[in-house]
């Protein structure tokens, strides 16, 4: 079975994310979007679809990655059957957040490492 195919996004928690984006926007160049992010595309991924790439984003405690948590921040990873994964992921004892929520944006699911970081995935929709 493939497990991860890549990175969806890192995603993280700030105080004032306002002024945090601002900064990555000034200083680094991150083109941030109203939406509080930015998107860096896959330019050498020939099957991409249109508007794919790595989310970067920067939000406070009321932002969806970090429900239920209090991590600093959330990496995404990109997986091709989020379902079988997380099913496989069960069985193997690991600890599974729930089962696959279903968006506009695909299917998200989640795992907590042995160390207590919050892992997000992700598979996109078709």
């Amino acid at each position: 079975m493939q497990r991860v195919t890549g990175f969806g996004g890192v995603f993280f928690r700030a105080k004032d994310p306002v002024a945090l984006r601002a900064w990555y926007q000034r200083h680094l160049g991150v083109d941030v979007q109203g939406w509080g992010g930015a998107v860096f595309p896959w330019p050498s991924d020939a099957d991409r679809a249109e508007g794919d790439g790595t989310i970067w984003s920067i939000g406070g405690d009321d932002h969806a990655a970090f429900a239920g948590s209090a991590v600093p921040f959330v990496i995404n990873y990109r997986v091709a059957d989020l379902r079988a994964l997380l099913a496989v992921l069960k069985e193997e004892g690991c600890d599974v957040q729930g089962d696959a929520i279903d968006s506009e944006f695909g299917l998200f699911g989640r795992v907590t490492d042995p160390e207590g970081n919050m892992i997000e995935l992700w598979q996109p929709p078709a």
